[in-house]
């Protein structure tokens, strides 16, 4: 097999891979790809570069999306221009596959933010109510060390931020994959970007804009239900395992070993307890409250009646109550639920974090189809 012949398929069996999220980054896919084509050794020219397999990565995402592609890409773009508005004061630039149109499965919406202090956009998430995670990573990059601050935001897409200080506003920062200057996009650039190629006037675009700030991503609403749950202490006669999230993650784990593909069931499992942060004398009827219009009718009916159906495991439930129970179609999902929720209560047992239980539901589409 010629070199160049050997270079393209290994291009694209690394940018298979990639676009299958079963590798995210450029350096371990062509190792992978090259391993998979090759039994000997190859020399380094003979590996494709990162920019050639970031093309067939864009040409597998075109020829495999299609009009979804378009339609994720618009709702991507509007979501980052949410974004940039919200963080207007750091001078937020979009960069990456969200402003290119490159975008697949899996793609965060890249943004570079300008604050002295990290802290001040930290505190601004604060008001927004956003939950994120500040990272600071140390890299070597031309003999000299640096230290890049990154704050990741769960919203309905992967959101990432790269802080930079204020002096650095002008510069063009160039891509590590093609060497080239990084494409960038201000508020404004983004707005006309997304009217042109999208066909929105402005007055479409504002409303939809609107509505996601009268809409916030349901997973950062379960979050933020969830996190008071640590300090919720329950009556150690009937919860030794201790606090309710830690008891709600053990829930969770068996309702994933019973129905791992089944979202609804999940979500229930997890979250049947929030209310006890709300109100404990009440805890179902003030969780459902707080979770209306961001869960199933079939996710709701199993919170509303988890309670029942310890009722019905010991024997106490009136016969005509659980006669109506029984007639509803997910009795034998709610007698399930009941076994999970009895059994996630041992102490010291090993659960997933919280961050890892909503990523998993998250993905559940992804993983099962």
């Amino acid at each position: 097999m010629s070199s160049s012949k050997l270079r393209r398929q290994i291009a694209f069996e690394a940018a298979r891979l990639m676009h299958s999220r079963d590798v995210a980054e450029y350096y371990i896919a062509k190792q992978k790809a090259a391993k998979r084509l090759c039994k000997g050794w190859l020399k380094p020219s003979d590996l494709p570069t990162n920019a050639e397999i970031r093309e067939q990565v864009q040409s597998l995402s075109r020829m495999h999306d299609g009009s979804f592609h378009t339609e994720r890409l618009l709702t991507m773009r509007t979501r980052a221009l949410w974004w940039l508005e919200q963080l207007s004061e750091f001078h937020p630039k979009l960069i990456g596959s969200v402003l290119t149109g490159h975008v697949r499965e899996g793609s965060d919406v890249d943004i570079h933010v300008f604050a002295s202090n990290p802290h001040s956009i930290t505190v601004r998430l604060d008001h927004l109510g956003a939950f994120y995670e500040l990272q600071r990573k140390q890299v070597i990059k031309n003999g000299e060390q640096r230290v890049f601050t990154h704050i990741h935001i769960r919203d309905e897409f992967k959101i990432e931020l790269t802080v930079y200080h204020p002096s650095l506003l002008g510069h063009r920062f160039r891509s590590s994959i093609t060497g080239k200057p990084i494409e960038r996009a201000s508020l404004p650039q983004l707005k006309k970007l997304i009217e042109i190629e999208h066909h929105l006037d402005s007055d479409s675009l504002a409303r939809t804009i609107d509505d996601i700030s009268s809409m916030p991503d349901r997973f950062a609403v379960f979050q933020s239900l969830l996190v008071p749950l640590e300090n919720v202490i329950q009556n150690l006669k009937y919860h030794p395992e201790g606090d309710a999230l830690f008891h709600s993650l053990q829930v969770f784990e068996h309702a994933r070993d019973a129905m791992p593909y089944d979202e609804e069931f999940l979500l229930a499992a997890l979250l049947h307890d929030v209310g006890k942060a709300i109100d404990p004398r009440d805890h179902v009827a003030s969780g459902l409250e707080a979770l209306d219009g961001f869960i199933s009718e079939r996710t709701a009916w199993l919170i509303e009646h988890h309670m029942e159906s310890h009722a019905i495991a010991d024997r106490t439930i009136g016969a005509r109550r659980r006669r109506r129970l029984a007639e509803n179609r997910w009795f034998d999902d709610l007698i399930l639920l009941g076994e999970c929720d009895r059994a996630g209560r041992v102490p010291g047992a090993l659960t997933c974090e919280l961050e890892e239980s909503l990523d998993y539901i998250e993905n559940i589409e992804q993983m099962f189809g």
